[in-house]
């Protein structure tokens, strides 16, 4: 299985971004999901998790701010990330089963 990821970008401060995470095989559309993201020089870090049943859980540092989704249908997975501060840059990861996708770049200016 291979996650696509996209949606990282630069925005300003307060804006918004969203990002996707697509799969290659439909077998993983419904299992649970995981953002993940790595800010410069620092180990990565959770930031949102769905599970199989829709039990979202957040890091504190994004709690009210992000929203974990996914489509089962479309096979993909989303975080959507309002009010962006400087230190949410970082490049972002998204995780399924044992898959993990290539990263994208979220960077964000005050």
């Amino acid at each position: 299985v291979q996650l696509q990821a996209s949606g990282g970008g630069l925005v300003q401060a307060g804006g918004s971004l969203t990002l996707s995470c697509a799969a290659s095989e439909s077998t993983v559309s419904s299992y649970a999901v995981a953002w993940y993201h790595r800010a410069p020089g620092k180990l990565r870090e959770l930031v949102a998790r769905l599970s199989v049943t829709g039990v979202t859980h957040y890091a504190n540092s994004v709690k009210g701010r992000f929203t974990i989704s996914r489509d089962n249908a479309q096979n993909t997975r989303y975080l959507q990330m309002n009010s962006l501060k400087p230190e949410d840059k970082a490049v972002y990861y998204c995780h399924v089963c044992s898959y993990w996708g290539q990263g994208t770049l979220v960077t964000v200016s005050s």
